[in-house]
């Protein structure tokens, strides 16, 4: 019966421990909901057209004015010319037609002949008395009718006769030389370009341009009346190029924004048609309430909450009572935060829109991660910004002011940083004279970036602020961080300081019982805390627990060689398998210890942890000497658990490392390397590794740092001249 009760009570905390998380999220989001929801709530404007406006009205976002944008490429797309083309291949087809027509009259005049001497020839195959008069050479009409029959009727059309008539009674030279004038003058008068309205001017210049030649009088007017004939026009109004230049003109216009934080109409001006059409883009004469704004504040709560829900269950946080603390600390630290920004944020009201560089922002980051860890700290940090580029939005609702979510974001993650590597309570003054700093440049580099015209007084305010900004934020940490760990019960570094004390109860019990392993547990919180500090983990804790961690042994301390001074080793009379039990004892017994003197439960885990589940090797075999059946491993192993976190890892390499060194006969600085990397490789092949988040080169770096430890405490003793002296003696 007392099973299910167990299991049922178990599942009931369970339950409100999920409880609690959702109500602490559901306050958290309505915390940031009603916080930000002035800065995005739509401003409703009474405002009528052609009135003055009773205030200021600026852009609440950035939108594009298309009706503004549409009057605008029209009026580029009217300046805009029409695209004439020059039909170059013009000049060409107008030159071969000349051509044409002269070879057409050099056939005409060819088949006359040819006419000719056919009639000749049959005139003088007849008699004599058929003989009539001589066949006489065609007239010029003759010649003109053989001339239409070759050339198309509307070319003939156009052409008077008379110039066909002239051309086809010329001489052969007379032609030949008109035709070659008439082809150069065509030919440069047609290669320029000849719209419409100059098609007469281009025609009497084609006649300029035969003043000059060598040709027959008889010859010179049909000469121009064919070049006349020949030069047309030869430049069109092009539909597609106008209307693709027309069209690049209109892509060329940028579109007309409205822009966020632009005035559109300052107090007292008229609202004219325009400036209310510009408005009611904008949304801002509508009376009801848009819902948009708000879903979207809700959507970006959603994915901080999400961010929260994600760190605090899957980061570094694995049971659920230290979820719980840790999550209503940050709570408290988060709310807190964002209830400081907005307060101040109600100063922009004086105009003063950089108020927010004042806001000790990196206060809640510090304290998030002096009190969780860091990396909740930089997501916190991340947050700060969003929440922060919202709240100082310089009076413009639903708008982001960039630079001050910019300036939050870097001043947060500079005491989060600085702290990483400086995790005292001494060095969150420092931190905030680091994040003063770091404020600064971040100021400068905006300033800079805006390339505005600042004067010596913005400069010098802005800085102000930056510096109050860090050290207000130290400050506030310094006095709010002792109230968080007595009111939480948190681990911290004073409270590590009391329980190092040597006139501790249990230390002086270690002491007294066990003075051997009194001195053992200080050699490994030595050794501890260097190898902690060197891989950043807490070195203080290190050291406080490396006292504790074997208080154990004080229930039977003469079952441990470091307490058998001058006497017989119980364990050579008892059975191996009692020896283990006897031994492994020690871990659970210390755990039990420290819980009824309620100890910080860190320094319970590494006492219960620092073992693992490792095997007593010299036990197991000796019981497999002794026995004639098969001994099992796991009935010589510790029962655990492995160690859970890098603290824990450390103590438990150091405390096998310490008492394997000391066993040394002559410890020398390569055995004691060798010593060293084969308990941890030994340690890492047993997977005593794989519950904690130690990584290679940590363990590297551990290796190092304790072999740097050992070899000063194991170091060589300079002989003395005495000590040479009986040395040889004994030699001798």
């Amino acid at each position: 019966m007392r099973k299910p009760n167990k299991l049922q009570h178990k599942l009931s905390i369970l339950k409100s421990y999920q409880s609690l998380h959702i109500l602490i999220y559901i306050l958290l989001a309505g915390i940031m909901f009603l916080v930000m929801f002035s800065n995005v709530k739509p401003d409703v404007l009474q405002i009528e057209a052609l009135k003055p406006s009773e205030q200021t009205i600026r852009s609440p976002l950035t939108i594009e004015d298309k009706v503004a944008t549409k009057t605008k490429q029209d009026a580029a797309a009217k300046e805009v010319e029409d695209v004439f083309t020059l039909k170059s291949d013009y000049a060409d087809n107008q030159v071969d037609l000349v051509i044409s027509i002269f070879d057409s009259i050099d056939e005409t005049n060819n088949e006359a002949i040819d006419i000719h001497k056919s009639k000749v020839k049959e005139w003088e195959n007849l008699s004599e008395d058929d003989r009539g008069e001589e066949p006489k050479q065609l007239t010029a009409s003759e010649k003109l009718q053989i001339l239409k029959t070759k050339l198309p009727q509307d070319l003939t059309d156009r052409i008077q006769n008379d110039v066909l008539t002239a051309l086809l009674t010329a001489s052969p030279n007379q032609l030949s030389r008109t035709k070659d004038a008439v082809i150069t003058a065509v030919n440069n008068v047609m290669n320029t370009r000849i719209p419409a309205s100059e098609v007469e001017t281009a025609k009497n210049k084609v006649v300029e341009e035969l003043r000059y030649s060598s040709v027959d009088p008889a010859l010179r007017e049909p000469m121009r009346e064919m070049a006349r004939f020949a030069v047309v026009q030869n430049v069109y109004y092009d539909v597609e190029a106008t209307e693709e230049k027309r069209q690049q003109a209109i892509e060329a216009v940028e579109p007309v924004k409205i822009l966020q934080g632009q005035i559109i109409v300052e107090e007292g001006h008229l609202i004219t048609r325009d400036i209310y059409r510009q408005l009611e883009l904008l949304g801002m004469t509508n009376t009801n309430n848009p819902i948009q704004p708000f879903i979207g504040l809700l959507l970006i709560i959603l994915l901080i909450i999400t961010g929260i829900i994600y760190h605090f269950h899957n980061e570094m946080i694995p049971t659920d009572r230290h979820r719980n603390i840790y999550l209503l600390i940050f709570a408290i630290i988060f709310t807190i935060t964002i209830l400081l920004m907005k307060g101040i944020s109600l100063f922009q009201q004086i105009d003063y829109s950089d108020i927010g560089y004042i806001v000790p922002v990196a206060m809640g980051a510090m304290l998030i991660k002096l009190l969780i860890n860091e990396k909740v700290a930089i997501l916190s940090s991340m947050v700060f910004a969003v929440c922060g580029s919202l709240i100082f939005n310089e009076g413009v609702t639903g708008t982001l002011n960039f630079s001050a979510g910019i300036y939050f974001l870097f001043g947060s993650l500079a005491g989060v940083l600085f702290l990483s590597k400086h995790n005292r309570r001494g060095k969150i003054l420092q931190a905030g004279l680091f994040v003063a700093l770091i404020n600064i440049l971040v100021i400068f580099s905006i300033m800079l970036l805006q390339n505005g015209n600042y004067s010596s007084l913005d400069y010098g305010s802005s800085i102000i602020m930056a510096v109050l900004s860090g050290v207000i934020a130290a400050v506030l940490t310094i006095g709010l961080l002792p109230f968080f760990e007595a009111g939480f019960n948190i681990l911290s570094t004073m409270k590590l300081i009391e329980l190092s004390n040597p006139n501790h109860p249990l230390l002086r019990k270690i002491l007294t019982e066990a003075p051997g392993t009194y001195h053992h547990s200080v050699m490994v919180a030595n050794l501890s805390e260097s190898a902690c500090e060197a891989i950043g983990a807490n070195g203080l804790l290190a050291r406080v627990s490396s006292y504790y961690h074997d208080i154990g042994k004080t229930k039977r301390p003469h079952f441990f060689i470091e307490n058998q001074m001058n006497i017989e080793n119980p364990h050579d009379k008892i059975a191996p398998q009692l020896s283990k039990t006897i031994i492994t004892a020690h871990a659970t017994d210390g755990a039990e210890t420290l819980r009824k003197f309620k100890m910080p439960k860190e320094i319970v885990d590494i006492a219960e942890q620092h073992h693992g589940t490792t095997l007593l090797k010299y036990f197991f075999h000796k019981a497999k000497q002794q026995s004639e059946r098969d001994i099992l491993e796991s009935d010589f192993r510790y029962v655990g658990p492995k160690a859970q976190t890098k603290e824990a890892a450390v103590i438990g390499i150091a405390d096998s490392v310490e008492a394997a060194v000391r066993s040394l006969s002559n410890p020398t600085p390569h055995k004691i390397e060798s010593l060293v990397n084969s308990i941890i490789a030994d340690r890492l092949q047993d997977g005593q590794f794989d519950e904690c988040d130690i990584t290679l080169k940590e363990l590297d770096v551990v290796a190092k740092t304790l072999c740097e430890s050992l070899k000063g405490i194991f170091h060589s003793r300079i002989e003395y001249p005495a000590e040479t002296t009986k040395q040889k003696v004994k030699e001798a």
